[in-house]
């Protein structure tokens, strides 16, 4: 994700134009806002592909899912941006968000962000209404829940924060069934579980800035140990969870629990590692692979069930 910067007003010919666009993308946060996308767009095909609907006649329901997805999320991610305006310049990743150097103002962050989620919730009802009421659903845990509530105040926030990071697949499939079946439930579980181990190993390495901000994330109250205790704990939650996506194959299958067998073996070696960091970002790298890897091949095993 691009991070805005403050430019002297010397510079402003030259590149302003570029920075106003670096400074919106890092304001809605385009990095999440692209890989919630994905899994929107995973659950949607899934539940295609599982129903027997026809994707090619009901392409507007793919385009009222992806679009107001994309619209809460990044708006969303502004209001959070402006929630945290007052700790983000403790923090070297995200001191030089336009909220915290002024470029945009408070003000039309927030109008900006609610007509964001308006129309995005307009879009989604189009959908379904199930869709509608998951998006609600979404931003409510993402902006109140997480943002205002539980980052602040405790330990457990990125466990409160990964319910907003699972919803995104359930919109998707309930813009096309808006009965959850259990290959809705999978996605859901899957994300929810991977996330924790992937943001511990980021705040692992950010412990000092997490510190500085006052912002309890788990390595900052109970250290590197324990943190890497709980990674190794929802690694092993993942196991079973490929089993609920049998419909897939016996491929799939087999492809999800080479890649959690994968992620335990990096996990256990945590417990020896002599350089924690090095470790911590061996960790978020692999779980970034590993999502992607298996958000493609649901959709690639899915198209020859």
């Amino acid at each position: 994700m691009s991070n805005g910067r403050a430019i002297s007003s010397s510079a402003e010919p030259d590149i302003g134009s570029t920075s106003i666009v670096k400074d919106f993308l890092a304001l809605i946060k385009i990095g999440i806002v692209n890989s919630n996308l994905i899994t929107t767009f995973t659950g949607l095909f899934l539940a295609f592909q599982f129903t027997g609907k026809s994707f090619i006649h009901n392409l507007d329901l793919l385009l009222y899912a992806l679009f107001g997805s994309g619209l809460i999320i990044a708006g969303s991610a502004a209001l959070n941006n402006l929630i945290d305006r007052d700790i983000d310049p403790v923090m070297s990743r995200t001191k030089t968000r336009p909220t915290v150097t002024g470029r945009f103002k408070a003000p039309a962050v927030l109008a900006l962000a609610l007509a964001f989620i308006l129309i995005g919730e307009v879009m989604l009802f189009a959908a379904s209404t199930a869709a509608g009421l998951w998006g609600l659903a979404g931003v409510f845990s993402y902006v109140v829940l997480y943002s205002m509530w539980s980052k602040r105040k405790h330990v457990s926030n990125t466990i409160v924060g990964s319910i907003s990071g699972a919803i995104p697949p359930l919109i998707g499939w309930t813009a096309v069934e808006p009965s959850l079946g259990m290959g809705a439930w999978a996605l859901f579980l899957i994300m929810f579980a991977w996330q924790p181990p992937h943001f511990y190993a980021l705040a692992m390495r950010r412990t000092e800035e997490y510190r500085a901000a006052g912002i309890p994330m788990l390595p900052v109250v109970k250290g590197f140990k324990r943190t890497k205790k709980s990674i190794l704990a929802w690694v092993l939650v993942l196991f079973p969870l490929p089993f609920l996506l049998a419909e897939l194959g016996i491929g799939f299958i087999v492809l999800g629990t080479v890649l959690n067998i994968g992620w335990l073996y990096l996990a256990l070696k945590g417990f020896k590692a002599k350089d924690d960091l090095k470790w911590a970002t061996s960790m978020f790298i692999y779980s970034l692979n590993y999502m992607t890897i298996l958000f493609v091949a649901m959709i690639i095993f899915s198209i020859f069930i």
